[in-house]
C-alpha cells in the first residue's frame, strides 16, 4: 500500500502582550514605528519610536526593550540612540530604529535621522511632495544590546536625496560567496524640490560589513511615475533568493492597490516582474517556515483597522485566504485606506493608529510578531504576539 503525506499547517496565537504601553500626557505618549530582532542568545529586542503625538517631529526619539523570558517581563526602556549633527551643523532627531542580529552575534541598529533645526516644517511637504533632509545612520552593540557605539553617518551616492528608511538590515550571500549588508531604503526628492516625484525603492550594499557602501540595487521603479511601491519589505527566503513585497499606490487614480511583490531570479540584481499577491494592504517582511511555507502579516485597512496573517506554499505568488487569521482588530475606526490622492494619502497616514507590524523567526516554527496600535492617532502601544505553525501529517 502507497501512502501520500500532505502537510497541514495551522497558525495560532499561543502568547500576546504589550511591550511597552502609552504614556498619556508624556513624550511617550505615542509610541509607533517598532522593530524587531532575536539575538543569538535568544533575547527579543524591540526598537520603537516615542514622542508627545505621532505627526510631530518635536520631542521623538528611539527607544529600546528586551525580554529574556519569551515576553513574560519586559526591560524599562533605554535611549541608547544620541542623534549627531550633520557636518557638526544641523541638529536633527530619530525617527525610528530598525535592528537586526548579525551572524557573529553583534546587534546592528539601522536609524533614520531627520533634519529637526526647524520644528514648524512637517516631515512631508504638501505643497511640493518633498521630504525633509532625512539620512541614515548606524549603531552596534557587542553586549546583546545593553550598550551602543555611537550613531555614524552613512555616505552613498544619494547623498543629495532624502533617504528614508524602510526596515532593518538584510544579511545575506551573493554568488561568489561573498558576506554583504543592505540598507533598504527609498528615494524621496528634496523639501522645496517642485520637479515630479521619481520614487524608488533601494538596496544599498557593503562587502566589508558596512564600512563603505559603493553599490546598491533598485528594487522598484515606475518610469512613468504613477505606480508607487512604498514600504518595501524583502527577506531571505530561499538559497541566494530574495522575496519583497510591497505597500502598493496608485497616483493616477489615488487608490491603494493590492501588495505586490517580485522575487530575484538568477542573482540579487536580476528581479522578477512584479505580481499582484491579491492580497490588500500594508505587509511586514515575509518568514520562511521550515518546510518552505512562507508567512506573511500585514495591515488591512479596507475596512475595520486589522492585523491579519496568511501563508503562501508557492514561493509567494498565492496567499490563499482561507489561509488568513486575524491577530488585532482595532474595532470602529476611521483609520481606513481610501485617500483620493496623493497628499490625502500622507495625511491619512498621520492619522492610522494602528499598523507596521514586524517579524522575527523564533525556534520551533514560532514567530514573533510585534506592531503599534490604540484607540486614537496619538495614545498607542507597543504590542506582541507570538505565533506558532503547527504541522500534523495525514495519510
Amino acid at each position: 500500500m502507497e501512502f501520500r503525506f500532505v502537510s497541514n499547517f495551522t497558525m495560532q496565537i499561543i502568547d500576546q502582550g504589550i511591550v511597552y504601553p502609552s504614556h498619556i500626557g508624556t513624550d511617550r505618549q505615542s509610541c509607533a514605528f517598532p522593530g524587531v530582532c532575536v539575538s543569538t542568545t535568544g533575547r527579543w529586542l524591540v526598537s520603537f519610536r516615542a514622542a508627545p503625538e505621532k505627526s510631530g517631529l518635536s520631542g521623538q526619539h528611539p527607544l529600546l526593550c528586551w525580554s529574556d523570558d519569551r515576553g513574560a517581563n519586559w526591560s524599562e526602556p533605554i535611549r541608547p540612540f544620541e542623534p549627531p549633527q550633520f557636518d557638526k551643523l544641523t541638529p536633527g532627531s530619530f525617527r525610528a530604529a530598525y535592528l537586526t542580529a548579525l551572524k557573529d552575534g553583534t546587534l546592528i541598529a539601522a536609524l533614520c535621522w531627520v533634519d529637526d533645526r526647524d520644528p514648524s516644517r512637517a516631515f512631508f511637504n504638501e505643497e511640493t511632495e518633498g521630504l525633509l533632509d532625512t539620512r541614515i545612520c548606524l549603531s552596534r552593540s557587542k553586549d546583546d544590546g545593553l550598550t551602543w557605539s555611537s550613531p555614524t553617518f552613512v555616505s552613498s551616492e544619494f547623498d543629495h536625496l532624502p533617504t528614508p528608511l524602510t526596515g532593518p538590515i538584510l544579511q545575506f550571500r551573493d554568488a561568489e560567496d561573498r558576506s554583504l549588508l543592505a540598507i533598504q531604503l527609498e528615494l524621496n526628492k528634496p523639501y522645496f524640490d517642485k520637479t515630479p516625484w521619481h520614487h524608488r525603492s533601494i538596496l544599498l550594499l557593503s562587502d566589508n560589513d558596512g564600512h563603505t557602501w559603493s553599490n546598491h540595487i533598485v528594487t522598484s521603479d515606475d518610469p512613468a511615475l504613477r505606480i508607487f511601491y512604498w514600504d518595501q519589505r524583502p527577506a531571505l527566503v530561499g538559497d541566494n533568493e530574495l522575496l519583497n513585497l510591497f505597500w502598493t499606490f496608485d497616483r493616477e487614480t489615488g487608490e491603494y492597490l493590492n501588495i505586490h511583490a517580485r522575487k530575484t531570479e538568477t542573482s540579487y540584481d536580476d528581479w522578477s516582474t512584479f505580481w499582484d499577491t491579491d492580497v490588500p494592504g500594508q505587509p511586514a517582511a515575509p518568514v520562511r517556515l521550515s518546510d518552505g511555507q512562507l508567512v506573511m502579516v500585514y495591515v488591512d485597512r479596507t475596512e475595520t483597522p486589522t492585523i491579519k496573517l496568511r501563508t503562501s506554499k508557492d514561493g509567494g505568488h498565492h496567499w490563499p485566504v482561507e489561509s488568513e487569521i486575524i491577530l488585532y482588530s482595532q474595532g470602529a475606526s476611521h483609520n481606513l485606506m481610501r485617500p483620493g490622492d496623493m497628499l490625502a494619502a500622507w495625511e491619512e497616514m498621520s492619522n492610522f493608529a494602528v499598523g507596521l507590524p514586524a517579524t522575527a523567526l523564533l525556534p520551533d516554527n514560532e514567530l514573533l510578531v510585534i506592531f503599534y496600535a490604540g484607540q486614537s492617532t496619538n495614545e498607542t502601544s507597543i504590542h506582541w504576539q507570538c505565533i506558532r505553525a503547527s504541522t500534523s501529517k495525514v495519510m
